[in-house]
């Protein structure tokens, strides 16, 4: 169950990003006071704060079960890896051989910080 937790937090914290980017992507226009219709209708802007929130309270309910010093790690480099991955396939965006690595040895750090506390 700990587990889930931290999984569903990672995947909350990057379809918040992906919708992030998305309402602010023509059409759609970067919400203003001047065009408050702008910000009410756009509804990727308040999916991705939904998400973000329900991102929130998972890793609030992980600190539960996992230390900070490994429940952070993890959600953060899950969130990293995650919106790198997707950004790839939804917009289209470069994922260099330097990006790869970098995510790889990320998740190595991580793990041996995982298992350095079991």
């Amino acid at each position: 169950m700990k587990w889930l937790i931290l999984i569903f937090g990672i995947l909350s914290n990057v379809f918040a990003s992906v919708l992030i980017k998305v309402a602010m992507m023509p059409p759609r226009k970067m919400p203003s006071l001047k065009d408050p219709w702008s910000l009410i209708t756009n509804i990727p802007l308040w999916s991705g704060l939904f998400l973000y929130g329900m991102a929130f309270i998972l890793y609030a309910a992980a600190l539960r079960f996992f230390p900070l010093h490994v429940a952070h790690p993890i959600l953060t480099s899950g969130a990293i890896a995650g919106v790198a991955l997707l950004s790839v396939v939804m917009f289209k965006e470069t994922l260099t051989l330097m990006t790869v690595a970098g995510i790889l040895l990320i998740i190595a750090g991580v793990v041996l910080i995982s298992v350095s506390h079991q």
